[in-house]
């Protein structure tokens, strides 16, 4: 499994789950799968698909709720030359025969298909005359009348465990312990391998602000793009903004617009052409915002979305984990905004129950929103601890130390409180020192609530990661709140004695330090070398633009930001070199490699000119 990972895929290792999960499945045992949004879930099939078939095992079934979804997985594979394909209801009859012609004559290793599909009879009978190595349930939680996406049609997927012999995957990112159970129960799954992947995402930031009025909603959804550098076309980021009807994408959209940001809005009462517009000035960069409802979203991937903002409350936590998940996927830091008021939960009980009244679904519903009003209350339980307790069924998780409850920034209006309360009291002069001590011997420059963990002594990963363990004044404020010494920072910096630096991620640092620059006059090598390498980055991003466009992919497709980033480090000048880059597997270096290579050539000859 890692020959084909490495070679196929261009991965060097698996994440958390994943290896558990496609060793379960290459064993000929049943899996459920639940990983958080952006973890991988798709290697967990695509992987065993691919070494089955190369074992002459057959093909892989998998079942997908959305055709956008299979498209893109299906673009995906055939670009690092996995033998893929879909059949769904936008393809003409041709287009159909042609997929089944090959399917029937085994040559693909993954197909994939629709619930509505796989309930069919007469696809049922195709299946019966075809070597099937595995079926994959992808969004399982849409069988789950308890889950947030649920889908009739995923209550027959069992009937194909009459038809096939072969292992079944289930996987989902979205699904509380009774969700599972339901998952397992639904498809009659054998002994399965059971994996939970970590929920935490310590580099998402949450926080949730109670605002009821739409004015008030849109200047914070404005400072939020506004604070992620998202008001011209140009630069690094993007930004989604959830609404919960399509009346409020309009309103959100107009007034960005307004503003000054670049931004469309997407929905599906927009026509097809509309939407896929919105879609494209999106992916492209030319629109660094896009509001959307939820029909904007599944199986989404960018790397670099900053910031997430619901306009309203979504009906579930499971929803909003889901879309709130869709940030900082490349692993650097991003905001997760939930702006709440009770009208929101009137808004989604409308839409979840609407006219019915079954009292399963009123059950559902009333469950579901209690959930999401327990966790915007909350003001003194770490966000990401109340999240990931509702996926895993337990508490034994660590604080985050970033969000709006860890820091103390929690909106005063979330219990009731008629008053903001009183700020906590600064430190005395020895303290201070201290503070100030502690800033003069930083190796690099950190963010004020990072500084007062390590002095209270704190093990947490952002601690551990920036190395302050090792700083000399490490826990010597063990006795003091982390209130007190933020309170005192902020109290260093009004009086002058420290600075804060940074508007996106703001850092403290003593008056008058500056970092090493470079002078204009005479540029150093490493200021050449700088230069060179962001030369290369935006000429490789162009270049996977040219290519997104002509082949009519996505551009990550192509290959994704950090391989950019690999090569504009690593300079490859060999297609062996190439092939020791993570995200690059054979098939991408046959297709793409000489035309690497020759950017990097080129910038390489241009710096030695210099």
């Amino acid at each position: 499994m890692l020959d084909v990972l490495r070679a196929v895929f261009g991965h060097s290792g698996f994440r958390a789950g994943q290896d558990e999960a496609v060793a379960a499945v290459l064993a000929g045992r049943d899996a459920a799968v639940l990983l958080p949004t952006g973890a991988g879930k798709s290697l967990c099939y695509q992987v065993p698909a691919v070494a089955a078939f190369e074992r002459g095992r057959g093909t892989t079934i998998v079942v997908s709720p959305l055709i956008a979804l299979m498209n893109d997985q299906v673009d995906a594979l055939t670009g690092r030359g996995v033998a893929a394909a879909a059949i769904h209801s936008h393809q003409d009859e041709d287009d159909q025969r042609r997929v089944v012609a090959r399917f029937l004559a085994g040559e693909l290793a993954l197909l994939y298909i629709s619930p509505e599909r796989a309930a069919m009879a007469s696809f049922q009978r195709m299946l019966a005359r075809v070597p099937i190595a595995l079926l994959a349930i992808d969004e399982a939680h849409c069988l789950s009348q308890w889950g947030h996406d649920f889908r009739p049609e995923y209550l027959r997927l069992h009937e194909l465990r009459d038809v096939v012999d072969a292992p079944v995957i289930a996987l989902t990112a979205t699904a509380t312990p009774r969700v599972m159970d339901e998952i397992v129960s639904s498809l009659r799954m054998r002994a399965p391998a059971i994996v939970r992947g970590d929920f935490r995402r310590p580099n998402l930031r949450f926080e949730v602000r109670h605002l009821g009025s739409d004015a008030a909603r849109l200047e914070a959804v404005i400072a939020a793009c506004e604070a992620a550098g998202l008001r011209s076309r140009a630069g690094a980021g993007r930004a989604i903004v959830y609404c919960s009807t399509r009346k409020k994408t309009e309103l959100v959209a107009a007034a960005l617009k307004s503003a000054g940001f670049p931004a469309q809005h997407y929905h599906a009462g927009r026509t097809a052409l509309a939407r896929e517009r919105a879609h494209s000035a999106f992916s492209a960069g030319r629109a660094r915002v896009l509001v959307a409802t939820n029909a904007f979203g599944m199986g989404i991937d960018y790397g670099d979305v900053r910031v997430i903002v619901h306009f309203q409350s979504p009906g579930s936590l499971e929803a909003y984990y889901q879309e709130a998940g869709r940030a900082g996927r490349d692993g650097d830091p991003s905001t997760c905004v939930l702006l709440f008021g009770p009208g929101d939960l009137m808004t989604q009980r409308k839409l979840a129950i609407g006219a019915s009244t079954s009292a399963a679904v009123v059950q559902r519903t009333e469950a579901a929103l209690a959930a999401v009003d327990r966790y915007a209350r909350a003001s003194s339980r770490c966000r990401q601890v109340m999240l990931c307790a509702h996926f895993t069924g337990t508490d034994d998780h660590a604080t985050c130390a970033s969000c709006d409850v860890c820091t103390g920034a929690t909106d005063p209006m979330a219990t009731g409180a008629a008053h903001v309360p009183e700020p906590a009291e600064t430190l005395g002069a020895d303290e201070r020192q201290l503070v100030l001590d502690a800033v003069a011997a930083l190796a690099r420059p950190i963010g004020r609530v990072n500084l007062a963990l390590a002095l209270r002594g704190s093990r947490s990963k952002a601690v551990a990661e920036a190395a302050l363990m090792q700083l000399p004044q490490y826990g010597a404020l063990a006795h003091a709140s982390q209130a007190s010494i933020v309170a005192t920072i902020d109290a260093l910096i009004r009086e002058r004695r420290l600075v804060r630096r940074g508007q996106k991620y703001p850092t403290i640092a003593l008056p008058g330090a500056t970092r090493e620059r470079p002078t204009r006059d005479r540029p150093t090598r490493e200021r050449r070398r700088s230069s060179a390498r962001s030369e290369i980055a935006r000429d490789l991003e162009r270049y996977r633009r040219q290519k997104a466009r002509e082949l009519k992919w996505k551009a990550y497709m192509v290959f994704q930001t950090r391989v950019i980033a690999a090569i504009d480090a690593q300079r490859p000048a060999s297609v062996d070199a190439l092939a020791r880059i993570a995200g690059l597997g054979p098939a991408k270096i046959a297709r793409f490699g000489d035309d690497i290579l020759a950017v990097v050539r080129r910038h390489a000859t241009a710096a030695r000119l210099i």
